[in-house]
C-alpha cells in the first residue's frame, strides 16, 4: 500500500516533514496561548476603563468633565473681567511721580522745602509745593492734564513735572 503512495517520490524523509510540520503546529499552538493571555488583559483594562475605579461608565465622566470645563470657562470670564477692571483702574492710578527738593530761604533753612509731581500713565495728576518759612509750612497744589498746567510753573514745579514725565 506504500508502495504508491506519492511520499516515496519526494526527496526528503516524510518523518523530517512530519517533524517541521509538528514544530510548526507547537509554534502556532504557543502563539495562540501568548494571544489570549495578550487578550485577556487588554478585556481587563478595556474594562477598567469602561467603569472607572467608582463604577462610573464612561459617558457619565465625559459629561462630568465637560460640566467641569463649563464651570471652569465661567470662571475664567469672571477671573478676566476683574482683570479688566483692574487694569482700567490702574490707569488713572498715579505711576509715576517726581520731586525736586529746595532751599525756599536761600541758605538760611536747608533743603526740605519742595515740589512733588504724581501722575497716572496719561501725565495726568497734580503738583504739590511744599514751601517751608521760619513762619511755617505751606502747601500748595496745581493740576497738571496730559503733562500741561493752566497755571504758571515755578522752577522747582517745573523740574518735578519733567522728572515725573521722564518715567
Amino acid at each position: 500500500m506504500l508502495e504508491k503512495s506519492m511520499l516515496n517520490n519526494l526527496l526528503i524523509d516524510p518523518a523530517y516533514i512530519i517533524a517541521g510540520l509538528g514544530g510548526l503546529t507547537a509554534l502556532l499552538l504557543l502563539m495562540v496561548i501568548v494571544s489570549l493571555f495578550k487578550m485577556a488583559k487588554l478585556k481587563k483594562q478595556y474594562s477598567k476603563f469602561m467603569m472607572g475605579s467608582e463604577a462610573v461608565s464612561l459617558e457619565e465622566m465625559i459629561q462630568n468633565q465637560a460640566a467641569l470645563i463649563d464651570k471652569l470657562n465661567r470662571e475664567n470670564a469672571e477671573i478676566q473681567k476683574k482683570i479688566q477692571d483692574m487694569d482700567n483702574n490702574i490707569q488713572i492710578c498715579y505711576q509715576k511721580t517726581g520731586i525736586e527738593k529746595y532751599d525756599a530761604l536761600k541758605g538760611l533753612g536747608g533743603q526740605i522745602s519742595f515740589a512733588m509731581a504724581l501722575l497716572d500713565k496719561s501725565n495726568t495728576g497734580i503738583i504739590m509745593n511744599s514751601i517751608h518759612t521760619r513762619e511755617g509750612s505751606y502747601l500748595y497744589m496745581k493740576t497738571i492734564e496730559n503733562g500741561k498746567c493752566e497755571l504758571a510753573l515755578g522752577r522747582e514745579e517745573q523740574k518735578a513735572l519733567d522728572k515725573a514725565i521722564a518715567k
